[in-house]
């Protein structure tokens, strides 16, 4: 039996919720939904809910992995994308709020981007489509 398509929950492992909380309000404009007692906060604003978990500096990723959670700047291949109406006035929100620009915004046919990293290491992209958006590059 094929599982029926799901709504899609995204949740990001943060050290600290109330610096997660002021950064993915005050820097990607999302309101909190709800708080989940004293280790999780529901954002609201993108197209899918964000889960704000609190998961400690140093704690075991998963039972079977010797990987330990870091809160430096890391590298996923699963990453966010925001879309934005206008990228430039996004970056500085954003910077503004504590995310680290880690590369100028780029210019594509499909849109314009900005490669940034939040406050706890987890790389964000913003995205500003231009014409077509990605059916510009089919």
């Amino acid at each position: 039996m094929r599982p029926r398509a799901a709504t899609l929950l995204v949740n990001i492992d943060v050290d600290d919720l109330e610096k997660a909380i002021g950064f993915y309000r005050d820097g990607l404009g999302l309101q909190v939904g709800r708080r989940l007692g004293d280790g999780a906060a529901e954002m609201l604003g993108a197209s899918s809910p964000i889960y704000l978990l609190v998961k400690a500096a140093g704690s075991a990723a998963c039972s079977g992995s010797a990987q330990l959670r870091a809160y430096g700047r890391h590298w996923t291949p699963v990453h966010l994308d925001f879309v934005v109406d206008e990228i430039h006035a996004a970056v500085r929100m954003a910077v503004a709020a504590g995310a680290l620009l880690e590369d100028d915004v780029e210019t594509h046919a499909w849109g314009r981007i900005a490669h940034l990293a939040d406050p706890f290491g987890h790389g964000i992209c913003l995205i500003e489509f231009l014409g077509r958006g990605y059916d510009e590059i089919t």
